[in-house]
């Protein structure tokens, strides 16, 4: 409350949110939030590791993965000094600039996974509706184009709302709702006319990652009603078993999504500790997950994993 009462309203620092009620365990929560940073950077990284040094998995649905995992590994990171820094005892407070930049990465990084999800979805769709033609659709300079325009699209439309974020006022207590920042959050305490941003910021979630769970879904109905054809059901469960990692990474990303916006929407009587907790799961469970998932689900990246630590116990 002391850090609180220190500042004006007016001024561009901001209270960055720990866990409400848990201060005297910030030492302890540490420890599992620090492991948790340390699981998603090492297990991203091993999966970029071994996509990148294993020939065998030098193909389009492989390709897609390590984007996955380097946008994982990069949604990790930028929130890794403000959520450890709290629980360490080491920052309390935020600056505009920090925050705005933070906001910028959490928020195009999300937009960004969606938009390799969507792509995986096509890798799949091609790969099984449409296999003789698999190689030559999906060729490198194609994936690569498709690895730009993902890009563009989750960085080159973010800044106009963003960066007004740096020109609004606010007056409101600036007490932030977690331990990093939000576009939602900024904007609730500002006094300015924050139309642009609240109408622009929606257009994007629908153009975004509405739009992206829509051709996913459409993609996955077309791909089980060419499962559905295949005579052979054996043939018709090694199709399915194919699309089991990605699926899973889809739920990961997507439910932890509706689970915050749930929580946002009819959880104003909760406790700011479920705000918290939801934030954090939002942010860090798809990160987390991923590489323990294709690592058990898909068979090359299993071996290749298997392998390598093989190696080093024989060393």
């Amino acid at each position: 409350m002391s850090a609180i009462s220190t500042l004006n309203y007016n001024s561009s620092r901001f209270i960055l949110t720990g866990f409400p009620g848990l201060e005297v365990d910030y030492l302890w929560l540490s420890i599992p939030f620090s492991s948790i940073y340390a699981m998603v950077f090492l297990g991203n990284c091993l999966v970029l590791h071994v996509i990148r040094t294993e020939l065998s998995l030098h193909e389009p649905m492989f390709y897609f993965l390590a984007m996955l995992a380097l946008t994982d590994l990069c949604m990790g990171l930028s929130t890794m000094c403000t959520v450890l820094g709290i629980l360490w005892g080491f920052i309390q407070e935020i600056s505009l600039d920090a925050c705005i930049a933070q906001s910028y990465f959490i928020h195009g990084l999300s937009f960004m996974e969606s938009s390799v999800l969507l792509a995986m979805a096509f890798d799949r769709y091609i790969a099984i509706c449409h296999p003789l033609h698999y190689s030559s659709i999906l060729t490198n300079d194609r994936i690569m184009k498709i690895g730009v325009a993902i890009l563009c699209r989750s960085t080159l439309l973010i800044p106009p709302v963003i960066i007004r974020l740096k020109f609004l006022n606010y007056c409101h207590p600036p007490i932030l709702s977690h331990s990093f920042c939000l576009h939602q959050d900024l904007i609730r305490m500002a006094c300015s006319d924050i139309r642009f941003n609240s109408i622009y910021g929606l257009a994007l979630v629908i153009s975004n990652l509405l739009l992206d769970a829509v051709l996913i879904l459409v993609s996955y109905v077309m791909i089980l009603h060419a499962v559905l054809a295949i005579a052979s059901q054996e043939e018709r469960i090694k199709s399915l078993q194919t699309c089991v990692s990605h699926i899973c990474a889809v739920s990961v990303f997507y439910i932890p999504i509706i689970g915050l916006t749930m929580v946002h929407r009819f959880g104003k009587h909760l406790s700011p500790l479920v705000h918290v907790f939801m934030g954090n799961i939002y942010i860090l469970f798809p990160p987390l997950m991923n590489p323990i998932i294709y690592s058990i689900k898909t068979q090359q990246i299993r071996r290749r994993v298997q392998r390598l630590f093989y190696l080093k116990e024989m060393c």
